[in-house]
């Protein structure tokens, strides 16, 4: 049996009805002519409740689903093709619809706009999955981290913890670790998590500043205390009054400036160099150390009651090599952080230049991660950060040397890197360029450029 539109329109209408988007006319006032069962089954709305009013009859204070085609209809100059939206439409029982439609506005053949048709479909259900999925990454990713500190680690997990706790009272935190584990982050985290967040927040490394300095930058000093004092000097305590001082490396101060700490912390007041009376500053201390501050207690280099004063709540920040697991994030977050601030489009990186870097020990923690990944950034030809563009002690720990490399070659071997060193040369060190010239793969190449420790020109 054959179908034919032309002698029975009703065969059109029974097949738009039978479509799940919904489709609709409008007229050049935005008045509804046609509406479908699709468009009915979609919103709650039969025919009879829109044909003839307005377009806007869908419309609530958070939905304007057709705010798009009564500027359609009124436009001097409308669009020929079809216009696609997401918006939102009000159902009949005040439920907010995300819609996705297309619309084409009609012209009669002067040019003048007649109306326009319409279809929409009803995306409510993957929009809201989107949010949801949305919700858990933002969750996920506030598990990975703390403020500014990165980590998912069991490890990393219990310092998160403790740094929360630290942040909601007004404990005096001790931060402990090998330089490099990110003791000014924690410090800073401490600060920004806790009541105190809106006052200052100063931070001071006690062992950059002379011996003789020190005392005037904690406690400021008044005019003629000593020579080159011309004016008053506020210290760091007075200023960060309120809020939180950062004092890090205190096992470098003297025993003279121990004393001195000691009163502030216990009677919450100041003297300035120079000045008789005192002065009262409310200051949340957080000190940090690399050092092991017991045993400095028993070599007599820290007292022992300014050690009991500062060691209220400890803080270990554990180094890279105990949490490794951490190092694909750390990675990730860095390559974001630097390469797109330099302007390069990096996306990740090598799975063996990864194993390198979940392999290598780290003695400089994540400090010394973060500058391999800088490093990375300038060196890197393509989207991937490879082996060749971490550092140099990175690929080599042990710094094996060229000629030491060379001494165990064949002949054949030591004129193929001589061929691969003259290709580098050639092609300033791009290494797909190189491989082409060798006629090798550049996967093949990177991996005779490790064998034989070459160095890849800038």
């Amino acid at each position: 049996m054959e179908l034919d539109f032309r002698k029975d329109p009703s065969i059109l209408t029974t097949i738009v009805d039978a479509m799940a988007p919904g489709v609709f006319t409008v007229n050049e006032q935005g008045q509804f002519v046609a509406w479908s069962e699709g468009a009915e089954r979609i919103t709650g709305y039969s025919s009879q409740d829109v044909v003839g009013k307005h377009c806007d009859i869908l419309e609530g204070a958070n939905c304007k689903g057709f705010a798009t085609l009564a500027e359609l209809l009124r436009s001097d100059t409308p669009p020929t093709g079809m216009c696609d939206q997401e918006c939102k439409l009000l159902s009949k029982d005040g439920r907010e619809l995300f819609i996705h439609g297309s619309v084409r506005v009609l012209q009669d053949e002067r040019g003048k706009i007649a109306g326009a048709v319409g279809t929409f479909s009803d995306i409510t259900s993957i929009v809201q999955a989107n949010e949801k999925i949305a919700i858990l990454e933002q969750q996920a990713r506030g598990q990975q981290g703390f403020e500014r500190l990165i980590g998912s680690s069991q490890a990393m997990r219990e310092v998160f913890r403790r740094l929360k706790l630290a942040a909601d009272s007004d404990v005096t935190v001790l931060l402990t670790g090998e330089s490099g584990t990110g003791k000014e982050l924690a410090a800073a985290a401490v600060h920004a998590q806790s009541a105190r967040r809106d006052m200052p927040y100063l931070a001071l490394n006690c062992s950059a500043i002379p011996e003789s300095l020190l005392e005037s930058e904690l406690f400021g000093h008044i005019k003629g205390s000593f020579t080159g004092a011309t004016s008053d000097k506020l210290g760091v305590f007075e200023a960060a009054h309120g809020g939180t001082l950062f004092l890090d490396e205190i096992g470098d101060v003297s025993p003279a400036i121990q004393v001195k700490l000691l009163r502030v912390l216990q009677e919450h007041e100041i003297r300035r160099v120079g000045e008789s009376k005192n002065r009262k500053v409310d200051v949340r201390l957080v000190a940090a150390t690399n050092k092991d501050l017991r045993k400095l207690v028993a070599d007599g280099t820290i007292r022992e009651d300014f050690f009991y004063r500062i060691h209220v709540f400890e803080i270990r920040l554990p180094p890279l090599r105990e949490r490794r697991e951490d190092i694909p994030l750390l990675v990730d977050h860095f390559i974001h952080e630097l390469c797109r601030s330099k302007g390069r489009t990096v996306d990740g990186i090598a799975r063996d230049a990864l194993q390198l870097m979940m392999d290598y020990h780290w003695p400089g923690n994540v400090r010394q991660l973060r500058n391999a990944i800088e490093h990375a950034c300038v060196t890197v030809a393509g989207d991937r950060i490879s082996y060749l563009d971490l550092p140099p002690e990175l690929r080599d720990p042990h710094g094996t040397s060229l000629a030491d490399v060379s001494s165990d070659l064949s002949a054949e071997e030591r004129s193929e890197r001589d061929r691969i060193i003259e290709a580098l040369r050639q092609t300033g060190g791009n290494r797909t360029k190189a491989a082409e010239l060798l006629g090798t793969s550049r996967v093949t190449l990177w991996k005779k450029i490790g064998r034989y420790a070459i160095e890849v020109p800038g």
